[in-house]
């Protein structure tokens, strides 16, 4: 069997290594072929002949070669993205961004909803615990909206609470809204916040055969279910409610004009924080009555609001509230201006122009359908508003406008 043949770099000599030069004694300076290394000049006698690699005996060298140092290779330049690749990452980010916003939205309905539903079950078992929980329904509402400079209105996209909580927290959330857009404090906007969300307290007494029956009421049916006001007076009064909470819960029904219920109150004689929550009142009722066939875009209410019944409320409240809806409101089915259909998800108060939406794009899967914040889409805007019959069938179906609108809203620090 053969001995074992070593080779190092040259860069591995070092003194008291056993050398045997593969050349002729001619092609060398050094007396013999096989000697070891002395001194640094024999090593660099040695790496000036040039050879890639030098034939070594370990057995009869003083120690190990040197360790061979691994050059560092520079790590090799990121490969230059072309704009369009750039520029879709970006677009993807910003989409993921917006599905967070929306989602956590959703989370908040939710959970706001389910302590909605929670007070409404122990209203008679439990009153003064019931208004404890409103209190601090109402009081994180009044703190997200009267706390961050920009707060954005949500239609609400995913799976909600049981319908017959909806309106509470609907009339809740827009009043308050609409209180924000008025300049209240956090005083009144508690106080409005509070009688919203007991508006119907009186409710509770009225047989759900009359409150659910899909059929017109008799008359009689209809004056017993105007009789949920003064029910629920009463009921806040044993609450020991304060007095503008009160008069909210027994005006929410009065008009302007005297042509609303219980007292035919004329406008001097409605609570300033009552002839706000008549507004919002009225306004999910248009977009959700007990039919949701005969249901209004959020469009066509505000609409109708404004030019067939202005003379039932206050008007500096009704031009507030249209403003802080927004042209578009959230709920509202659009065409853009490149002709593509949207239904509106978001809008922020200082820009009614430029609503969050959702965009129908065939090629897309309904379940990852484009969201778009126009505030940051300069070169697309909204042509005209729709109603549900004017959209193919096919579009209607992947926007699916929630046949039950809800509400909730968004805080955006730093946004005005």
């Amino acid at each position: 069997m053969s001995p074992q043949i070593h080779y190092i770099h040259p860069d591995q000599l070092c003194i008291g290594l056993y050398i045997q030069l593969e050349l002729g004694w001619l092609e060398h300076d050094f007396t013999f072929s096989n000697f070891k290394i002395k001194d640094e000049g024999q090593v660099r006698a040695l790496q000036a002949l040039g050879l890639q690699r030098l034939r070594y005996d370990p057995a009869r060298s003083d120690c190990e070669p040197l360790p061979l140092e691994t050059p560092e290779v520079p790590a090799p330049a990121p490969p230059q993205e072309d704009p369009e690749t750039r520029a879709r990452k970006a677009r993807t980010e910003k989409l993921r961004e917006l599905r967070q916003r929306v989602a956590e939205v959703d989370r908040r309905f939710l959970q706001a909803s389910q302590q909605v539903k929670n007070l409404n079950q122990t209203l008679r078992s439990r009153p003064e615990e019931a208004i404890q929980h409103a209190g601090a329904i109402v009081g994180g509402l009044v703190e997200t909206l009267l706390g961050e400079p920009g707060v954005v209105l949500h239609s609400i996209t995913g799976k909600g609470a049981e319908d017959s909580y909806y309106h509470a927290l609907n009339v809740t959330v827009l009043a308050l809204l609409l209180g924000r857009q008025l300049g209240l404090d956090s005083e009144a906007c508690h106080s409005l916040g509070l009688g919203a969300l007991l508006h119907d307290i009186g409710k509770m007494e009225v047989p759900s055969k009359v409150l659910l029956k899909p059929e017109p009421l008799t008359r009689a049916e209809q004056q017993f279910l105007q009789l949920h006001t003064e029910f629920g007076l009463r009921m806040g009064q044993r609450l020991m409610l304060d007095d503008e909470v009160l008069r909210i819960i027994h005006e929410h029904h009065e008009h302007c004009d005297g042509s609303g219920y219980p007292r035919g109150l004329r406008e001097a004689g409605i609570g300033r924080l009552s002839k706000l929550v008549a507004i919002t009142n009225q306004f999910d009722n248009l977009c959700n009555p007990l039919d949701p066939r005969n249901a209004l875009s959020p469009h066509e209410a505000l609409a109708l609001m404004f030019k067939q019944q202005r003379s039932r409320f206050d008007e500096v409240a009704l031009k507030a509230f249209i403003r802080a809806m927004g042209v578009y409101p959230p709920g509202s089915l659009v065409q853009l201006d490149d002709e593509r259909y949207a239904l509106v998800l978001g809008m922020n108060p200082g820009q009614p122009l430029r609503p969050t939406l959702i965009v129908h794009a065939p090629d897309v899967p309904k379940q990852e359908a484009l969201i778009l914040d126009l505030e940051q889409e300069s070169h697309l805007s909204i042509a005209r508003s729709l109603r549900p019959a004017q959209l193919p069938l096919e579009v209607l179906e992947y926007l699916n406008p929630r046949q039950q609108l809800t509400y909730y809203v968004e805080p955006r620090p730093g946004r005005s």
